[in-house]
């Protein structure tokens, strides 16, 4: 019992996963989507009363179904603690404006063939935005609550129309698009396996030469200074050696410790992007307790910054916390927030890296911030998306849309949330929200 159990469980937890992301796929559609729901609903109750009258029509179920889509175009204003319910209101405004409200009026117009077709538009809309377990899911609860409303609201109730002839094409399509989605999913994983596959090889591939260019400096480190001793010697003994400048000599002095600050770079490049590409979904029995001021103090360490780029960065985690979270994956969060904030100064030649942390009963924060480029409005909606990258040349610092969407994942599996706000060419902030423990 205990392993079916287990195994519920997870196909459960695999199956809000799904959902949670398929959101995430639609989330450039969702205003669009808001719009023609918010304008839809009350246009058509003008057009099946005045212009092409229905037998039944109900002015309430519509314009409470074009309220729900209003939030759903301005969360640009949703505050932290109300995002996390995004995809709670999304799936429910499609199951309350699709199964369940075209279901309801095709019973209460006696199946008429407007409603007919409405209903078969309604299910394949769903089948376009729903991935197939929430497909079959919508439409079963959908359908099942359209009943029991039609049921509850009518005197006579008539089923033998839909019974008999409707719903076996309702069911067909329902499988048909359930299977289409399903397969759309199963290319999609497939890919992102080819991702990590193809990521790990070529990981490989560079430490390897990494590894001995590291091993290389070491040595060299070791009996260069001897060696450019010797030729200062020979020099000053008149003895018949290459010239060499005073400014390659300086070079060859520092090269070591660039090959060496480099191949540290690359390492940890290669180690980020592996853990960006892996799955981040994590049991809450791996999760321990964590110090921010450790995690962050353990990522300005391990990070490879110059010192130029040391000098940029302040900390200010006096108010140090704990949560519940991976130390690990905590510092490859800040390390792509790092990154990332590196590359915004870099394009504009100037900025600086804050890094604060807040403490309160309610939740805790820390909050990233640079002063560099910034990122432009119409991309911020879209940046912790999975390989959402900008056509934009000027927007490269967003890089290949696994950083920012692995810093998500990663934050959602502590119970917690990331947000940005940003100013372009002003600054970039992101906000890490942490539950109290």
């Amino acid at each position: 019992m205990n392993a079916v159990r287990l195994a519920l469980k997870d196909h459960l937890s695999n199956a809000f996963e799904m959902a949670v992301r398929n959101v995430e796929y639609f989330d450039i559609r969702r205003i669009p989507m808001g719009i023609i729901g918010i304008v839809t609903f009350p246009l058509y109750y003008y057009v099946w009363t005045d212009l092409f009258p229905q037998p039944y029509e109900n002015l309430p179920m519509r314009l409470f179904g074009s309220a729900l889509f209003v939030p759903l175009v301005f969360t640009q204003y949703w505050t932290h603690s109300q995002r996390r319910y995004l995809p709670h209101l999304w799936y429910f405004a499609l199951l309350y404006s699709l199964p369940f409200f075209f279901t309801f009026m095709l019973l209460k117009n006696n199946g008429t063939e407007v409603w007919v077709a409405s209903a078969l538009v309604a299910l394949f809309t769903m089948i376009l935005l729903l991935d197939w377990v929430s497909l079959i899911v919508h439409f079963i609860v959908g359908t099942l609550f359209a009943w029991i409303a039609y049921v509850l609201t009518t005197d006579t109730v008539q089923i033998a129309f839909v019974s008999v002839t409707y719903l076996p094409i309702f069911f067909f399509a329902v499988v048909v698009g359930a299977a289409s989605n399903y397969a759309s999913l199963m290319v999609r994983v497939e890919q992102e396996r080819a991702m990590i596959s193809t990521a790990s090889s070529i990981a490989h591939e560079l430490r390897t030469p990494l590894v001995s260019i590291s091993t290389t400096a070491t040595g060299l480190r070791e009996f260069l200074p001897s060696l450019l001793k010797g030729y200062e010697l020979a020099k000053s003994q008149k003895l018949d050696v290459p010239p060499i400048r005073n400014i390659q000599l300086d070079s060859i002095r520092n090269a070591l410790g660039r090959i060496e600050t480099e191949a540290a770079h690359s390492q940890a490049i290669i180690d980020m992007l592996l853990v960006n590409a892996r799955q981040t979904r994590r049991e809450t029995s791996d999760l321990i307790e964590c110090s921010i001021r450790l995690c962050v103090e353990t990522a300005i360490a391990r990070y490879p910054l110059t010192e130029a780029e040391k000098s940029r960065i302040s900390l200010a985690l006096d108010a140090d916390f704990r949560f519940l979270g991976n130390e690990l994956l905590m510092v490859h969060i800040l390390f792509n927030l790092i990154k990332n904030a590196l590359r915004h100064i870099a394009k504009v030649g100037k900025g600086n890296i804050t890094i604060r942390s807040y403490r309160s009963g309610a939740g805790n924060r820390l909050v990233f911030r640079d002063t560099g480029m910034g990122i432009r409005q119409e991309l911020l909606p879209h940046i912790f998306s999975r390989f959402y990258t900008s056509s934009d040349d000027s927007d490269s610092i967003l890089g290949g849309g696994i950083g920012l969407a692995f810093c998500r994942d990663a934050m959602t599996s502590f119970g917690g949330t990331i947000e940005c706000r940003s100013t372009l060419n002003e600054f970039t902030e992101f906000d890490l929200y942490f539950p109290a423990i």
